[in-house]
């Protein structure tokens, strides 16, 4: 785009549910929230055993045949008529189990260049085959000082790498067109939640070391920043799904009942969710020693997104296991809000699942 354009939709497409934003410049430094939506879709993750072929799909099986990302294009109609706003252009981040997020370490050479050798010889860049990929990266730009006795021909980069095979780009592109989307950017979800926190929380952001952990509803995402680099990103197959179902399993009678009995601090349920949160907690555990051991920092705080955010015993659960605190953050603080009071009301409890549709939008703002 030549001219960052003045209002645009952020959309969060997962196989759960999709989420769309509004943001529209209201003068050169003031951004508003104008309207958002989120619909269920209800969709279960295929198995590889599916996926594969090893293992047929059900008659009634939600994620059977075409694929979830086929039925894109009525999931979007429907979203957009419920959002009821209109933007100058639109972002899209698409939560997929194949989509690659990687940081490549390489000699300094133009992101042109290196994005054509890693479509030839992704085997040995990336260590896998990616002819059949739609690839982008870009460098990141240090918050380290460069060393004085560095000389200029011996520097090294590292590069965010993205990428997703080409034959899901093309159906997200086809739902799109069909749906009236002009001028849409397609993102990725770390990517999207990474820039939703600058937009957010500059401050911070620019300054100091951070981590954001996005816990989906079937897989979670880990990002460690600091001073505007982003360190690293890492996944993990489990979200609230998988959390609600191992609560159940131990003895609650539905979502609902965990909700109640995690808010009310219900012992034996408290210590099932402590249980469940096992792996997540490594996961983000080592992730911050892995920075800490590297930088030689320590990791003042962890914010936390995705729908079990939405509950104050999670973001306590993990302060007490990371002992580091955890807290939920609002993508939208530096926004202006051009929403009714009772949808005011709404947004303050969907805050947590709205940061990628957020971060896809202000970056169609900025122009990138």
């Amino acid at each position: 785009m030549s001219k960052p354009p003045s209002s645009a939709i952020g959309i969060d497409v997962g196989r759960h549910s999709i989420k769309a934003v509004v943001l529209a410049r209201r003068g050169s430094n003031r951004v508003a929230l104008t309207d958002f939506a989120i619909l269920e879709t209800d969709e279960k993750p295929v198995t590889k055993e599916q996926e594969t072929g090893d293992k047929p799909f059900s008659v009634n099986d939600d994620a059977s045949q075409a694929g979830w990302l086929d039925r894109l294009e009525g999931n979007l109609r429907k979203l957009l008529l419920q959002l009821g706003g209109h933007a100058k252009a639109c972002g899209i981040a698409v939560s997929h189990e194949e989509a690659m997020v990687r940081i490549l370490e390489q000699n300094t050479i133009p992101p042109a260049l290196l994005r054509d050798a890693l479509r030839i010889n992704g085997p040995m860049l990336l260590s896998q085959d990616c002819r059949d990929w739609v690839i982008d990266c870009a460098a990141i730009t240090s918050s380290e000082p460069t060393p004085a006795d560095q000389k200029p021909g011996d520097s090294s980069t590292h590069y965010l790498v993205g990428g997703l095979p080409r034959k899901h780009v093309a159906k997200v592109h086809e739902a799109c067109v069909k749906n009236k989307l002009a001028d849409t950017l397609f993102q990725l979800p770390p990517i999207a939640l990474f820039n939703a926190f600058e937009f957010s929380n500059p401050e911070a952001f620019g300054t100091q070391a951070f981590v954001l952990v996005d816990i989906g509803h079937f897989s979670s995402t880990v990002i460690v920043g600091v001073k505007g680099e982003l360190v690293l990103v890492r996944t993990l197959d489990y979200g609230g799904s998988q959390f609600a179902d191992q609560l159940i399993l131990h003895g609650a009678a539905s979502l609902e009942e965990v909700i109640a009995m995690l808010a009310e601090e219900e012992v034996l349920t408290i210590e099932n969710a402590r249980l469940s949160l096992t792996e997540l907690v490594r996961l983000i555990s080592s992730s911050i020693g892995f920075f800490e051991a590297r930088r030689e920092e320590t990791m003042p705080r962890v914010y936390l997104s995705g729908g079990l955010a939405k509950l104050p015993a999670i973001s306590k659960l993990l302060t007490e296991e990371l002992r580091v605190p955890c807290e939920k953050w609002d993508p939208f603080y530096k926004c202006e809000l051009g929403l009714s009071n009772g949808r005011k009301s709404a947004l303050a409890e969907q805050l947590p699942i709205l940061a990628v549709a957020c971060g896809a939008a202000a970056e169609i703002l900025k122009g990138q």
